[in-house]
């Protein structure tokens, strides 16, 4: 198991008084596996990344990452479980301009230790990167600047991967062709994925789908 949620429930505080926002969550993801998570905005999905990324820890129940609990842990315990096990990929690229493609590919598996210069070329390989391994993110268009940020979570071989929207700037042939890499390239690494998206198109290209409405997952 990569990732375990049990009976996990999140609220918070509003001006009106708490706000439940997850409720009796179970949610479990095995190597290899790919599960979209769907739903309407509000319905929690946000916060269930946040949890799953170990960025947030629940009010109830457990979250556990690669065997390891991170609901109680301190805060600098759930960064190294961070830096080490999970990797997210954004809707908005999140590349370090002063870097190049070649630095940025390798950055989180340097934070990793596991920096693997033939893994991250044969990455660049896969995903047409190799002639722009000296450029800037800025010198990028949209659909190589996601490339690279896809690479740069694979890279660091996380056993778990987070994607909140990972096309969702891009446009639909673009979009695509990103996310047949990604599939690929995760199967490859044998990492599983955690997907957040509102395209049903999309969540049917994964192994598993989930909706989660008013805070619960729809059985």
């Amino acid at each position: 198991m990569v990732l375990v949620l049990r009976s996990v429930g999140k609220r918070y505080q509003t001006a009106e008084g708490p706000l439940t926002v997850l409720k009796d969550i179970d949610l479990t993801l095995v190597a290899g596996q790919s599960l979209a998570l769907t739903g309407e905005s509000g319905s929690g999905k946000s916060t269930l990344l946040h949890l799953a990324a170990a960025l947030d820890t629940p009010d109830e129940g457990s979250v556990a990452i690669a065997g390891r609990d991170v609901s109680a842990m301190s805060e600098s315990g759930r960064a190294g479980v961070r830096r080490t096990l999970v990797g997210i990929v954004f809707q908005q690229f999140n590349l370090i301009p002063s870097l190049t493609v070649a630095a940025n590919l390798s950055f989180h598996a340097r934070l990793a230790g596991r920096s693997d210069p033939a893994w991250e070329n044969r990455l660049a390989g896969r995903l047409g990167l190799t002639p722009l391994l000296g450029r800037y993110p800025e010198q990028l268009s949209g659909g190589q600047q996601q490339r690279v940020a896809i690479g740069r979570t694979l890279a660091a071989r996380p056993p778990l991967i987070l994607a909140d929207e990972p096309t969702g700037n891009l446009d639909e042939a673009n979009g695509d062709a990103v996310m047949a890499l990604f599939l690929d390239l995760l199967r490859e690494s044998a990492a599983a994925l955690l997907m957040v998206t509102h395209s049903a198109r999309l969540a049917q290209r994964l192994d598993r789908q989930v909706t989660l409405t008013g805070g619960r997952i729809l059985a």
